[in-house]
């Protein structure tokens, strides 16, 4: 990338926190930290329950498996923790042909509806350290 060329990332959108008990996760964050407007929903195509709250410029998301799926056998796999970063992108087409121009790639064709209005797509994880990376566009 030449210095006049402008990164397509515009930040940290939001970090994905992976829990086993959703009410338990925000009491925690209520009691230890004073964080207590917390936005529930759930992705069901994801089989996820969901609590976020935007701190600064910056979404925390705790996410609950109920179901089977990807974040279910993490949760398994590696416990509770970091499940993703979300990299906030201004417009997700041009940020997945600048990723694919500079070797990387997806591990979707093609993105999925997030939470809210948001849309997402993975990044190949291979490709960035084994970082479990996403590009999010909000509508």
């Amino acid at each position: 990338m030449t210095p006049k060329e402008i990164t397509p990332v515009t930040g940290i959108h939001h970090i994905n926190l992976l829990v086993a008990d959703l009410d338990h996760a925000m009491a925690l964050w209520r009691q230890q930290l004073g964080i207590s407007d917390f936005i529930e929903d759930s992705l069901e195509g994801r089989g996820v329950r969901t609590a976020r709250v935007r701190l600064g410029h910056t979404w925390l998301v705790l996410v609950q498996p109920v179901s089977e799926g990807e974040p279910m056998r993490q949760l398994r796999e590696r416990g509770e923790g970091l499940f993703l970063l979300s990299l906030g992108v201004s417009n997700l087409d041009d940020a997945v042909a600048t990723v694919k121009k500079g070797g990387g790639d997806t591990t979707s064709t093609e993105p999925r509806q997030g939470l809210e209005n948001w849309r997402v797509i993975d990044l190949d994880p291979s490709l960035l350290a084994g970082a479990p990376i996403q590009l999010t566009e909000e509508q």
